[in-house]
């Protein structure tokens, strides 16, 4: 009877991470809606979100250095992949919730409230004059949720914006190639790149929101419009801000001389979730500004 050896398996210590991670994210949640409500940010916000650094910091320098000790084979390195891939398949659960709630909203609950189907003594009854459009440019009841004077546009900075995340798509690939070909020098400047781009895209998207409240009146409260607007795009940018700053410490090792042809894990599991993170908006740009 033959017998296969596949080799030792690394078990970390017992960490306090997981805890720290909990506590974070639960004060972080609760920070932002409390803070939604409230109108303003409050103090329990920025302390959740000091907590979620202090936890990466922790947490990722762990694993890095566990990593750079070797202490990883090709078990602990599919066990990652694994995780990556069921992390990945969450977030898209995640935002399939959201794009949901945009469908249910656009076509259903809306025209519903514009008597369509056999929805007509609806219309009638609670809200007589109201016509089904989107974007929804007038309330059923403008008294409670001011519209929004128009709606944002397909092309000028979302059209800049796609570019971008397309362009940002396209480095941190030549830049993934690279890196397998053992090119320090090209990566190192396209995965530079990818960063900018991200941080370009990002100081856009606070431009647009800045326009959207100042001259076009598209807020969080001006209905299901403007809700569902910035659900949408304000998860994203919240998603691409973790993503950029996941690639700013990828290039902080790619400076200090880690990863190999051989092993970069690491640098592939972002470089996953740029890719994602660059789908997701290209689902926005159609389902949210063109459509």
């Amino acid at each position: 009877m033959s017998t296969t050896t596949h080799g030792d398996y690394y078990i970390p210590e017992p960490s306090k991470w997981p805890i720290v991670g909990t506590i974070a994210l639960t004060t972080a949640v609760i920070g932002a809606v409390t803070s939604i409500h409230g109108g303003s940010i409050n103090w329990v916000l920025p302390v959740g979100m000091l907590l979620i650094v202090y936890l990466f910091y922790g947490w990722f320098g762990a694993v890095i250095d566990e990593s750079m000790a070797n202490n990883y084979n090709e078990q602990v390195d599919r066990s990652f992949r694994i995780g990556m891939l069921w992390f990945i398949f969450s977030e898209v659960m995640f935002f399939a919730a959201f794009f949901g709630a945009l469908f249910y909203a656009r076509m259903i609950a809306v025209p519903w409230l514009g008597g369509a189907g056999n929805n007509a003594m609806t219309n009638e009854l609670l809200w007589p004059g109201f016509e089904a459009a989107w974007p929804l440019l007038s309330n059923p009841d403008n008294s409670l949720f001011t519209a929004p004077k128009e709606a944002m546009h397909a092309l000028g900075l979302p059209a800049i914006n796609t570019a971008l995340l397309l362009a940002s798509s396209v480095t941190i690939t030549i830049a993934h190639h690279a890196l397998r070909a053992g090119h320090r020098k090209p990566l190192k400047i396209w995965l530079g790149a990818t960063i900018i781009l991200g941080i370009v895209f990002l100081f856009l998207q606070v431009e647009e929101y800045m326009i959207a409240y100042r001259e076009m009146g598209l807020t969080l409260s001006s209905g299901v419009y403007g809700s569902t607007f910035f659900l949408l795009t304000g998860f994203h940018g919240f998603h691409v801000t973790m993503g950029a700053t996941m690639l700013l410490i990828i290039f902080i090792r790619v400076l200090k001389g880690h990863f190999t042809p051989e092993k970069h894990f690491a640098f592939e599991a972002v470089a996953w979730y740029w890719h994602f993170v660059d789908v997701v908006w290209l689902g926005l740009y159609i389902f949210v500004y063109w459509l």
